[in-house]
């Protein structure tokens, strides 16, 4: 098992991400909580890791916090909630802002995330409401960034590879563009308006 990464950033494309490590890349999947607290490409940077291994591959999926990745342990061991299910949620949300949904029961605000219906999110209130009570992390965010025209691009890529529609994903991210806006922090307001 592949438990953590340290090495450099070769190249970011939420929700994709390269990791060299000693002259290996590392390709791993990663929410955009973990997007938004990055370096430049370039740069080092430790990840936590999770390695899921099926018979046609292996999937690395990469986290900032060891919370984020207990989270993300937590949530595929409920039934019909897969990887990409809990990238999308943890993309959503904070892993603080999780916990207290689930010990809310607000189940209307689980339905907001891409693939996610009304049972799967009455399921992850039922099955993980024991771990809530213990749970309660905040995960603040940082940024980097491209031009505005990319970013819209680059956004709109990436809201569709955490299960959007083309049509919604292009919605949100216009709904948010700003000249100054990077790709993270379009990504980052549109997946908080999503939510509201």
């Amino acid at each position: 098992m592949i438990g953590r990464l340290s090495g450099r950033i070769v190249s970011k494309h939420p929700p994709v991400l390269i990791l060299d490590v000693g002259g290996v890349g590392y390709e791993c999947e990663a929410p955009m909580s973990t997007f938004y607290k990055l370096p430049s490409v370039g740069e080092s940077v430790t990840l936590q890791t999770h390695l899921t291994v099926r018979e046609d591959a292996h999937l690395l999926f990469a986290f900032a916090t060891q919370q984020e990745k207990q989270l993300f342990r937590d949530l595929i061991k409920v039934s019909g909630v897969g990887p990409k299910i809990a990238l999308a949620i943890l993309s959503g949300v904070s892993v603080e802002e999780f916990w207290i949904t689930v010990r809310e029961s607000q189940v209307g605000r689980l339905t907001k995330v891409p693939g996610i219906g009304k049972k799967t999110a009455e399921r992850l209130v039922i099955e993980l409401r024991d771990r809530a009570g213990a749970a309660g992390e905040t995960l603040p965010g940082s940024a980097s960034g491209s031009g505005p025209v990319g970013a819209l691009q680059e956004a709109r890529s990436a809201l569709e590879a955490l299960g959007y529609k083309p049509a919604d994903a292009q919605r949100m991210a216009e709904a948010v563009k700003g000249e100054d806006l990077t790709a993270e922090q379009i990504i980052r307001e549109a997946l908080k308006r999503a939510v509201r």
